[in-house]
């Protein structure tokens, strides 16, 4: 399976620019994101460019963790002696890559532990004084605001601080409308098996390119999964879309009257290209989305227009 970003949007272009070179590190990285971005994504493709690369990543969902012996199933448990008699999760990671998913729900009770684990490699197994030191590298991820986790005491600050040496954020997929496309036809082909891969009306990617995308590049991939086992090998028409991203399409269809004098089209076009980015406060895939128009179309108006290209 490739773990490869997929999009040319400038977010997701410095994101692949900078992968390769967060993982020659062995610094922490805190990726954070809206569900369904691509967060483990982006662990398991710095991962695979480390020196770690030839085990497995350990994979860590802090909200999936027991109620009761959290600590152990993290740490382990060993004897009097110091022996281990039960290798906790961390344990099992030397000299490969720890990934901490949804980090926010990791009990208080144990983030003290997973502290001193990040700043020594320590671990104190439950049952003994005796510390472990083991050499693994930490990657953690958090759909929520942490800073605001921190700031109501559910989460360590110097823990957030810790983690957050390298912050890598992600953003939703309906900032990135210019790399739908692509998409599309990347989950077309990887769901496709034996069939002609799904293909798209030209028609039905603007629609999809103003859709929320509320569950982001999973609801995608979910989207185009579903089609290919349903509908294999089609032309994807409006009629074929879920309802909700048809009536999301319907409803951002404004229906203008032409008056009777005529307009000067240069200048409405004009106009709403300079209220769309004011309305985004300069940021040109938002103002696109407001548009109804991808990215690169934006850019191309502004440019024909001699707009500044200054935004974002």
């Amino acid at each position: 399976m490739t773990t490869e970003m997929i999009g040319h949007s400038p977010q997701i272009t410095h994101i692949q620019r900078v992968l390769p070179m967060i993982a020659l590190s062995d610094a922490s990285v805190l990726i954070c994101g809206a569900t369904g971005t691509g967060k483990e994504l982006v662990a398991q493709r710095l991962h695979q460019l480390s020196r770690r690369a030839d085990k497995s990543m350990m994979t860590i969902n802090c909200a999936a963790l027991p109620v009761q012996d959290v600590e152990v199933d993290l740490f382990g448990r060993a004897n009097a002696d110091g022996e281990v008699i039960e290798s906790g999760r961390l344990l099992a990671a030397q000299g490969s890559s720890v990934f901490l998913d949804e980090v926010d729900a990791l009990p208080l009770s144990v983030q003290a532990k997973v502290l001193r684990f990040l700043e020594a490699g320590e671990c104190q197994l439950a049952g003994s004084h005796k510390l472990h030191v083991i050499d693994a590298r930490i990657l953690a991820a958090t759909s929520v605001d942490l800073p605001a986790e921190v700031k109501a005491g559910r989460f360590r600050a110097d823990l957030y601080y810790r983690l957050q040496v390298v912050p890598l954020e992600l953003p939703p997929l309906n900032q990135r409308s210019e790399d739908i496309s692509l998409l599309l036809t990347y989950f077309a082909k990887q769901f496709a098996g034996n069939n002609a891969p799904l293909r798209f009306s030209k028609e039905v990617i603007h629609q999809l390119q103003r859709y929320d995308w509320p569950g982001n590049v999973r609801e995608l991939s979910n989207f185009c999964q579903r089609l290919s086992l349903l509908q294999p090998g089609i032309m994807v028409q409006s009629k074929d879309l879920p309802l909700e991203m048809q009536q999301k399409s319907l409803s951002s269809a404004q229906q203008f009257t032409l008056p009777a004098e005529g307009i000067d089209l240069a200048q409405l076009e004009l106009d709403l290209i300079e209220q769309a980015l004011e309305l985004a406060a300069g940021n040109r895939s938002k103002a696109a989305r407001l548009l109804g128009v991808t990215r690169d179309t934006l850019l191309y108006r502004m440019q024909k227009y001699g707009l500044s290209d200054d935004a974002k």
